[in-house]
């Protein structure tokens, strides 16, 4: 009881934390969002389905914390990003310290998921736009 009442309050702190940081970048905002997300998916499903059920609560929170915080275009990157970085740290973090091992490593695996998915995203998308693409594509006129 003691632990769970540790970290509702450590979840509490945390997310008060991120809201007062409006000025915050955007990569920040979806890791945090998707770490939290995270260790709420995990500890509901840790209490539905046990260790199977903290696995799959884990890559659905990331996934759903990084979809809501993340821009239009981003999104489905970023999701797929928080979802493996939750199950692969709580898998990790489980193997390594056990029940609080598997909610800091979901938690940190979520995040480090999501902001990569998302920066990676935005490279793509800088790159594909950057490169002389209106010079190549320009309307041609018949003579």
């Amino acid at each position: 009881m003691n632990t769970k009442v540790l970290f509702l309050g450590a979840m509490l702190s945390l997310s008060t934390v991120f809201a007062t940081a409006a000025q915050a970048g955007n990569t920040t905002r979806v890791a945090a969002t998707s770490a939290l997300g995270s260790v709420v998916g995990t500890a509901l499903g840790k209490e539905m389905g046990g260790h199977s059920g903290a696995m799959i609560g884990s890559a659905i929170g990331g996934a759903g914390g990084a979809a809501v915080a993340s821009n239009r275009r981003d999104r489905t990157a970023a999701a797929i990003g928080g979802g493996l970085g939750g199950v692969g740290g709580y898998a990790a973090g489980k193997n390594m310290g056990g029940t609080t091992g598997g909610y800091v490593g979901s938690a940190l695996g979520a995040a480090g998921g999501a902001a990569l998915g998302n920066k990676i995203s935005q490279d793509n998308r800088s790159n594909y736009y950057g490169n002389n693409y209106h010079n190549r594509h320009k309307h041609r006129r018949h003579r």
